[in-house]
């Protein structure tokens, strides 16, 4: 959650174009089979506090607020961010030498309570051949900037193989200069939403790369 202190040092259009309004904290296991190919992610999302309350009143469970689930609430949480529409990709961007790598939809979805914060995972296989993770990118983000990802999660590597892993940062301070250099562009008395302002998500994501020996 490190951009929310950012952003509040904006300006107020900035502000008002780039406000995430949730926050999650991502992690992800990279699953790979005998061959060094990728073939699932399970990825985990761990949902700010406010968030988190409110999808539980919603639901009507933790009535007692002591911060832990029956058997019967834990088996109601789960799944609930599983209700895909038709089109979303889980704000999870795979690809391996640019070449984005189709994934199924969440499987297996889990949910638990973990200090006031709803923890969830899901399994996503990938549907096309198996991938050889020759050059392997993975990035979490929400185009719209509405949901704010931090790779704050463990990210593991699950299989008979040996890969590393290299995290690399966005600069943020820069997307944020070209952000204000580019509302200073816009008269301040316009409709923002007719100005084709930009989907900003994906520059503020972290990226992982993997690299597997003998992929």
């Amino acid at each position: 959650m490190r951009i929310l202190p950012i952003l509040a040092t904006c300006c107020l259009p900035l502000s008002a174009v780039a406000h995430p309004h949730v926050f999650i904290d991502t992690g992800f296991e990279l699953i790979f089979d005998d061959e060094a190919r990728l073939t699932h992610v399970r990825v985990t999302w761990a949902y700010d506090e406010f968030y988190s309350l409110l999808i539980l009143e919603d639901m009507g469970l933790d009535q007692d607020g002591d911060g832990v689930l029956t058997g019967e609430e834990v088996k109601a949480l789960a799944g609930f961010d599983a209700q895909w529409v038709e089109g979303y990709d889980g704000d999870l961007v795979v690809a391996n030498e640019g070449l984005r790598v189709p994934l199924s939809g969440p499987q297996e979805p889990t949910a638990t309570v973990e200090a006031g914060r709803i923890v969830t995972t899901h399994l996503r296989e990938v549907t096309a051949e198996p991938v050889i993770a020759s050059d392997l990118s993975v990035k979490a983000y929400d185009e719209s900037y509405y949901t704010a990802y931090e790779v704050a999660r463990p990210v593991v590597v699950s299989g008979p193989v040996s890969c590393a892993l290299e995290r690399i940062e966005p600069d943020i301070d820069a997307r944020l200069a070209e952000m204000q250099a580019f509302l200073l562009t816009i008269d301040a008395n316009a409709d923002l939403e007719e100005n084709d302002i930009p989907l900003i998500g994906v520059e503020f994501a972290t990226e992982i790369r993997i690299s597997c020996p003998g992929s």
